[in-house]
């Protein structure tokens, strides 16, 4: 088997990469593993798009499923995939269509991108779709695929040490499990205001936003005036929260708190 890391960048691609995608081929069989912004530039860097047998996305986060757009309207648009003679493509009655592998309520998801850019059913017409069990098995060729519900570890060793070392003195608002909560953490910290507690924790640089987030009917139902969000990613090491914590550590210092 043969793994090619074609992206692995955050939310934003890094400057001449991608978001994630991992093409991954045995034998005869080429599977893509998520689709996110600039994979399909770099996919084609190693083979022809119309080669690949399977593509599976882990998640329908942007990051993970955006450069589909593009993939569809090569598969849909090309000149070597349509019916008819294009130039020098002689036309075709079996234009490449990749099985594609998405998660429950993806299907719906891409059908309101498709219907939203006017784009007909992009999905449907370049790719042969279907939903997967996330508690069964994926069988593609020689690959079998089963999936595990992951927390962010980042965000879980976050909220573990910063419970642990301020106890009731920090709030961290949202839900208490970290499998059920993204990598932004709304903190709240003894009575300081969120913006005293930025400005110290810049001082230790430590970066984190305050303010209202443009979130005010949020901010009212949770019964403040702002938070101090400290946000987190694959990029994020547990240094990175061990320094927050120390910041944080300086602050109760800098307030008596």
């Amino acid at each position: 088997m043969k793994l090619t890391v074609l992206g692995k960048s955050p939310a934003w691609q890094d400057a001449g990469g991608a978001c994630s995608g991992y093409l991954v081929t045995e034998g005869d069989t080429t599977l893509l593993l998520d689709c996110g912004n600039g994979v399909f530039g770099k996919l084609r860097q190693y083979i022809d798009y119309v080669d690949v047998d399977a593509i599976v996305i882990s998640h329908h986060h942007v990051d993970h499923i955006i450069d589909l757009i593009p993939y569809g309207f090569a598969l849909k648009f090309a000149p070597r995939q349509q019916p008819v003679p294009v130039d020098r493509w002689p036309g075709t009655d079996s234009p490449a269509r990749p099985q594609l592998f998405v998660p429950p309520g993806a299907i719906e998801f891409f059908n309101r991108v498709s219907d939203a850019w006017g784009t007909g059913n992009l999905f449907d017409d370049a790719f042969v779709t279907s939903e997967y069990d996330p508690d069964g098995k994926l069988e593609i060729g020689p690959f079998s695929i089963t999936f595990t519900e992951v927390p962010h570890y980042i965000t879980t060793y976050a909220m573990d040490v910063l419970g642990q070392r301020f106890g009731d003195r920090l709030t961290i608002h949202g839900p208490a499990d970290p499998a059920e909560r993204g990598g932004v953490l709304s903190l709240a910290f003894a009575d300081l205001h969120p913006h005293d507690v930025a400005q110290v924790l810049d001082e230790h640089a430590v970066c984190v936003r305050a303010g209202h987030h443009c979130a005010k009917p949020l901010m009212r139902h949770l019964g403040v005036s702002a938070t101090a969000r400290a946000s987190v990613y694959v990029y994020n090491t547990p240094a990175d929260i061990d320094a927050l914590a120390d910041a944080l550590d300086a602050t109760a210092e800098f307030f008596m708190v």
